[in-house]
């Protein structure tokens, strides 16, 4: 078994690219209870980068795949509706299925590029975690899977035999201040 850790990214200076000193924070104390992963993949935007290395990991690939769904899948639902809208989205069929489909293979590629045994990690961007983990698990009850992924959240997906078979959902602590949150795994 192997499996896949795909991460929200922290936050950023608005309107800027670039991290905040609170998403540094945040990241610091989240990348201290992960790993090891023998992958590390983001997406092409400097935040997704940039939350890996505050992490404590180097990137090994930055994949444009990862930063940005194609234009109309915005139009079917908005990215932080979380999963019941977005599992709502890929019934439907339309751009947002075809893109959850789309993502589930560029996950699947991620974690085939590691041993047996071992674990990736990908950091990319609300919305596209969703919609790809609805799409490696297109069966799952999506619904339970709650609200859209916050800052640092993500979701832990099982990959054996060349096939999705779980998911965890990581999330975080919010009622904690920023450097003592935890991870909450559901």
């Amino acid at each position: 078994m192997r499996h896949l850790d795909v991460r929200r990214h922290t936050m950023r200076t608005r309107p800027g690219n670039h991290l905040s000193q609170a998403g540094v924070t945040l990241a610091r104390v989240v990348g201290a209870g992960m790993g090891p992963f023998d992958q590390v993949v983001t997406s092409t935007l400097p935040r997704a980068f940039e939350t890996a290395i505050a992490m404590g990991f180097a990137v090994d690939e930055r994949l444009a795949a990862l930063a940005s769904m194609p234009d109309g899948a915005d139009e079917d639902t908005e990215w932080s509706a979380g999963f019941p809208a977005q599992s709502r989205a890929f019934a439907r069929g339309g751009e947002t299925a075809r893109s959850a489909r789309s993502l589930a293979r560029t996950f699947a590629a991620i974690v085939d590029a590691v041993p047996e045994g071992s674990a990736a990690l990908a950091i990319s961007h609300g919305g596209i975690i969703e919609a790809g983990a609805i799409g490696c698990l297109p069966d799952a009850d999506h619904a339970a899977w709650g609200r859209a992924l916050d800052y640092c959240e993500g979701v832990r997906l099982r990959y054996e035999g060349g096939r999705w078979t779980g998911i965890e959902l990581l999330r975080l602590d919010r009622e904690k201040p920023i450097d003592e949150r935890i991870v909450v795994y559901r």
